[in-house]
């Protein structure tokens, strides 16, 4: 088990599941969980280099990978290059590195199993058809709290109100990244690799309701979804327990509860985020890369009330402006860009 800071949870949890080994990334609150922990057979690890150990141990077949951001990329390539299959919660992997993480996946011959409820909805639509080409995919979107909002609007918004989700119960940062659709922007990048498409193959559409995760066409025009209440348990277990379906006691839905399932579509020229993660799949290369990076760095600046929430498009778009191409970059080049680009994007920080 890890954990990025949060040693309290993390003491709590391994005290109660007793692990074979916990990792805590700040290396500052180290002696803190070491010391809770002494008197339980738990080896106690620290950062970065504690993820990428723990992931390569013999008795481990499947790695949950729900880092936030571009931190969760050399867990996952040191994971995979050990044999393991890899759950998939930190879209940012494949946003940052995504044909070198698929061609590591086909090398080593593990499982890429997404947890993303998007992803996962369109892997479960999948399972039987492999021989019947994909024309099309619609990744769902809740809208965020700012559904149907105009620019007028979103420059006064606080990030008190951009933390207010109203299906999900997430992370700051994933939040805000809902909030302004990039989170969607990043799924569509994730989308690209995961299931072999092109940009012009995957569509979102807004859904309020969160009940219809995302949908699958088939070149003959038969449409798959999957379905289901708002609840990442889900998605957690498909992934870990896949092939088979575990019973569970999560709450079951009740059509009688959803009197009509709507549909929208996504507003890109107001949350410009989406648009620009789309550009960054066109344009190829680093471009996925510089985007996250950027990303992170005006969420970042959004929520220490450095800039607006519209200003976070702003300083993301600038960046990539700034930033010279790089058309087939090694993981080197990626880690050496990420680092880069969050150097520019903070030195635009107004």
């Amino acid at each position: 088990m890890t954990a990025s800071a949060n040693a309290d949870l993390l003491i709590a949890q391994a005290q109660e599941f007793k692990p074979k080994a916990v990792v805590i990334v700040c290396e500052d609150r180290y002696t803190q969980v070491k010391s809770a922990l002494e008197n339980l057979e738990i080896t106690v690890l620290s950062g970065e280099s504690g993820l990428e150990e723990v992931v390569e141990y013999d008795e481990i077949d499947v790695v949950l990978n729900a880092i936030v951001g571009s931190a969760g990329l050399l867990p996952t390539v040191k994971a995979i290059e050990a044999g393991k299959d890899i759950a998939l919660a930190n879209k940012e992997t494949l946003v940052v590195a995504g044909a070198l993480m698929m061609d590591l996946v086909r090398r080593y011959d593990v499982a890429m199993l997404p947890v993303d409820s998007e992803h996962s909805a369109i892997f479960q639509c999948l399972v039987g058809e492999q021989a019947n080409p994909l024309e099309k995919i619609y990744l769902t979107a809740s809208g965020g709290p700012f559904r149907g909002k105009d620019r007028d609007f979103l420059t006064t918004v606080t990030k008190q109100q951009a933390l207010k989700h109203p299906n999900w119960v997430m992370g700051a940062k994933i939040t805000i990244d809902s909030a302004s659709l990039m989170n969607k922007g990043l799924e569509v990048i994730e989308a690209r690799w995961l299931f072999d498409l092109n940009v012009e193959q995957i569509d979102v559409i807004v859904h309020p309701q969160s009940i219809i995760h995302s949908v699958v066409q088939f070149q003959d025009g038969s449409m798959k979804a999957q379905m289901g209440l708002p609840d990442m348990k889900l998605p957690i277990q498909n992934a870990l327990t896949y092939p088979y379906r575990q019973p569970n006691s999560l709450e079951r839905f009740d059509f009688m509860n959803y009197a009509s399932l709507t549909f929208e579509e996504a507003d890109k020229d107001t949350f410009r985020n989406l648009e620009l993660a789309y550009q960054s799949l066109r344009d190829g290369g680093d471009r996925p890369c510089v985007l996250n990076a950027a990303n992170e760095v005006a969420v970042a600046a959004f929520l220490a009330d450095e800039i607006s929430f519209l200003g976070m498009s702003d300083l993301i778009e600038a960046t990539m402006c700034q930033q010279k191409k790089i058309e087939n970059p090694s993981f080197e080049d990626l880690l050496a860009i990420d680092a880069e680009t969050r150097i520019v994007a903070r030195s635009l920080v107004k």
